[in-house]
């Protein structure tokens, strides 16, 4: 009985979780696509539909987070060796205090180059 459950509780966790999910995506495309029926036949321009989209500069912005995570690592090393901060609390505070300071300047350049075009 033990081998049984050990097998169908991971097994019903992900399905779970995989339907959930799904259920969600479904609904939420199924009620976008009523919507815009209705407005369709309503007379409503399909433009509004369109939107105009902004660059949105994604490996930019996982590079220069993954340059702040490798800082934070590196310092958290380095408070680690040289400093009585323990292990648990240099690592997890630099690699999160870089990679915010990461996202933080990829939010500035990104305003930056938004402004330009």
């Amino acid at each position: 009985m033990n081998n049984l459950e050990d097998i169908l509780i991971p097994l019903f966790s992900i399905v779970f979780t995989f339907g959930t999910i799904f259920g969600i995506v479904y609904l939420y495309f199924i009620t976008r696509h009523k919507e815009r029926l209705a407005l369709i036949e309503k007379g409503i321009d399909a433009k509004i539909f369109m939107y105009e989209r902004k660059p949105f500069y994604i490996l930019m912005k996982l590079g220069l987070l993954s340059i702040g995570v490798a800082i934070g690592i590196l310092l958290g090393n380095l408070l680690d060796a040289t400093t009585v901060m323990d292990a648990e609390v240099a690592y997890p505070s630099m690699i999160f205090l870089f990679g915010g300071i990461a996202l933080v300047l990829t939010y500035f350049i990104e305003k930056k180059l938004n402004k330009k075009e």
